[in-house]
């Protein structure tokens, strides 16, 4: 058995890989590594610039995410100013030297941005501005039912906010209860109308499937509950039972079987509403089209984070704090990253440094689990080679109903897409495996 037939017999979701390395690859940089001359030899022309808020009004039992829940006001408070500071710092290190740089998109997540008040928004978009987004690049937010007010999401789409992003995963409140996230459907349809109203260019909301009790019928509903709203984006979320999670605690199952005929049947509602299939979880409405502007593509342009918990990619080294799950480990994080002195937010001092292989296998990894795959032409123009040479494995997919090869591209098909979180760790390093294997989840 080969180890794509091995990773194929086992479970299908082994593995979100929204990033590659995940931070659990991630160690002490030492000595630490300024950030202006990271920086310099870079290309900054395009760059995604991305503000994390760790804060949530709860924490729900799947969670894994680097967030505290119900956050005192002195502590958000300290943590705005000292994200004040490390904005300073970070300028500083790209006025410092190397080309130009501007920003071709911008997010802030979390946790839940809008768990901050309409003014501390304001702050944060105040911040942003002053390293170059202006109101014209694209911009992205998290928000959540409870939080989704009024006042809030005027802030942020008068400010530059085009795409608002909520987490809704059941219109089913026993479902939501199940999952440790007391929800009031009617509160969901409130912050639905809302965005509505606010008009950002793009809606997208969040489904899971899998929760306890979910059926087909149930998940029916809430497909056509927020269909109703026509989001330009929804994601569909396959529960995932973590260490130190709520639900990981609990040792709560996962059953394979039911998250992969919800999976079907949430895939073939959507397709039939007029929605195209981009990855296993994102789902785009064809009418809603493409926002205009410069197209960020985390394979190919540097990310620069800011906040605790935020990762910054330059090509060779991707960097972030440190990374927990549990409370204890989330809560002195933060509480070590407010104090830290303007030099230590001058650097990179923990992350992973990515050798010539790995950068191709990321490259590769992030390419393919989304569409169009994995261009071809663009690879060899970056690496020099040859993509179906370097990894000899890939001639494993088309054979299996995986992938499609043509002249130009390596694609998924429905089949690969509905895999993706097993192919995705099948192409991990053997050293990223190790690294990830050892590490002690706080």
């Amino acid at each position: 058995m080969t180890e794509l037939d091995a990773a194929l017999a086992g479970t299908r979701y082994a593995a979100y890989t929204y990033a590659y390395p995940h931070k659990t690859a991630y160690r002490p940089i030492a000595p630490s590594l300024p950030l202006a001359p990271l920086w310099a030899g870079e290309r900054r022309d395009a760059l995604f610039l991305y503000a994390h808020i760790p804060f949530c009004e709860q924490r729900c039992g799947f969670c894994n995410l680097f967030t505290r829940p119900v956050p005192p006001a002195d502590l958000v408070a300290a943590y705005l100013d000292t994200l004040a500071r490390q904005v300073a710092q970070v300028r500083r290190a790209l006025d410092d030297g190397g080309t130009p740089y501007g920003f071709a998109r911008a997010a802030i997540g979390g946790g839940t941005p809008t768990l901050l008040d309409a003014g501390q928004l304001a702050r944060v978009l105040a911040l942003l501005r002053t390293l170059g987004v202006g109101a014209a690049t694209p911009l992205s937010v998290e928000t959540s039912p409870e939080t989704a007010l009024p006042d809030r999401l005027a802030v942020l789409v008068g400010g530059g906010a085009d795409r608002i992003s909520m987490g809704v995963q059941s219109l089913d409140e026993a479902e939501c209860r199940a999952v440790g996230r007391p929800q009031a459907t009617a509160d969901v349809h409130a912050a639905l109308r809302a965005l509505r109203d606010a008009a950002p260019a793009t809606v997208n909301v969040d489904l899971m499937y899998g929760l306890p009790g979910q059926s087909a019928a149930s998940w029916s509903a809430t497909l056509a509950g927020v269909l109703a709203y026509r989001p330009e984006e929804v994601y569909l979320y396959p529960l995932y039972v973590r260490p130190l999670t709520t639900l990981g605690r609990r040792g709560a199952p996962s059953f394979d079987a039911v998250r992969i005929a919800l999976y079907e049947q949430g895939r073939a509602t959507l397709l039939a509403a007029g929605y195209a299939q981009v990855s296993l979880r994102m789902f785009r409405q064809v009418a809603a089209g493409h926002a205009p502007g410069p197209v960020y593509r985390c394979q190919d342009d540097g990310m620069l984070g800011l906040g605790c918990g935020a990762r910054s990619y330059t090509r060779g080294v991707h960097y972030a704090s440190e990374w927990a799950v549990g409370a204890r480990g989330v809560r002195g994080i933060i509480d070590r990253w407010i104090q830290r002195p303007d030099a230590e937010l001058a650097v990179a001092d923990h992350g992973f440094m990515l050798d010539a292989d790995e950068q191709r296998r990321r490259w590769l990894i992030l390419s393919l689990l989304s569409d169009p795959g994995l261009d071809l032409a663009a690879y060899r123009a970056r690496f020099g080679g040859d993509a179906l040479a370097d990894f000899a494995e890939l001639a494993a997919l088309a054979p299996r109903g995986l992938a499609t090869l043509t002249a130009d591209h390596l694609a998924l098909t429905p089949a690969g897409h509905a895999r993706a979180d097993a192919l995705g760790p099948w192409l991990y390093s053997a050293p990223v495996r190790a690294r990830m294997a050892e590490y002690a989840l706080q």
